[in-house]
């Protein structure tokens, strides 16, 4: 059994670890809706102190960092468990779990445009594009996808396609089973299907069809903050 002194050991990094994760959290949404937010904000989104964000960050660059390569493992993941046979029904499957990590999508692509964070994003998220282009240069040697354009330009445009569709979504707050759609249509459509042969690939594909994320008694979307005094001088 613990000995008190070991309890009073662990408590302060058991703090420090939900209090880095609602840091984190925090810093996702608030730089999704203002990527220029400073450390202040994000403190603040996260109840706690700017003095207790240095416990865990040497600044917003370094937290910056973390959300980036966190982001990118999640996107990165999606893009090596992907496959299908049909090459547009896997483009399709890629702008839709893309969607439902909209979040992630979101940070990386305003984080990309940034210094000093743009060549981070660029290198994060080279397994992603590599797997676009290799479906890409696949579907073409099929005569599945377009074949007017060179499979490294195509699998780009495939790619921002999917992205203006998830900043739209930030801004119209387009709701989630109409994302999951549009998405998949906006990528099929750059790759060289007419919008109703993209519907239909769309209706007729049970992996496509929309599924809801089941409701979860009591989840919640961020890690709520452990008391900040507890770790302020302490980085976990």
């Amino acid at each position: 059994m613990p000995t008190i002194t070991e309890e009073v050991r662990r408590a302060p990094r058991r703090d420090a670890a939900a209090n880095r994760e609602a840091l984190l959290a925090a810093a996702s949404a608030t730089l999704n809706e203002h990527p220029d937010a400073g450390l202040e904000a994000i403190a603040s989104a996260a109840g706690l102190s700017r003095r207790a964000v240095y416990g865990h960050f040497a600044g917003r660059d370094e937290l910056i960092a973390a959300l980036i390569a966190s982001g990118a493992t999640r996107l990165n993941d999606i893009a090596a468990t992907l496959d299908h046979p049909h090459t547009p029904t896997a483009i399709a499957l890629l702008g839709a779990r893309l969607w439902h990590a909209v979040e992630h999508v979101q940070l990386l692509a305003a984080m990309a445009v940034r210094e000093p964070h743009v060549d981070q994003v660029a290198a994060a998220l080279a397994p992603v594009r590599e797997r676009v282009g290799e479906l890409v240069a696949r579907g073409i040697d099929e005569g599945a996808l377009r074949g007017d354009t060179n499979p490294q330009t195509l699998a780009r445009l495939i790619e921002r396609a999917a992205i203006a569709v998830l900043l739209e979504a930030s801004v119209t707050r387009i709701d989630d089973a109409e994302g999951h759609r549009l998405v998949m249509l906006s990528v099929l459509g750059t790759a060289g299907l007419g919008w109703r042969e993209a519907g239909a690939l769309i209706d007729a594909a049970p992996e496509l069809a929309y599924r809801p994320a089941p409701a979860t008694a009591g989840a919640t979307t961020a890690a709520a903050p452990a008391d900040a005094e507890t770790d302020e001088e302490s980085r976990a």
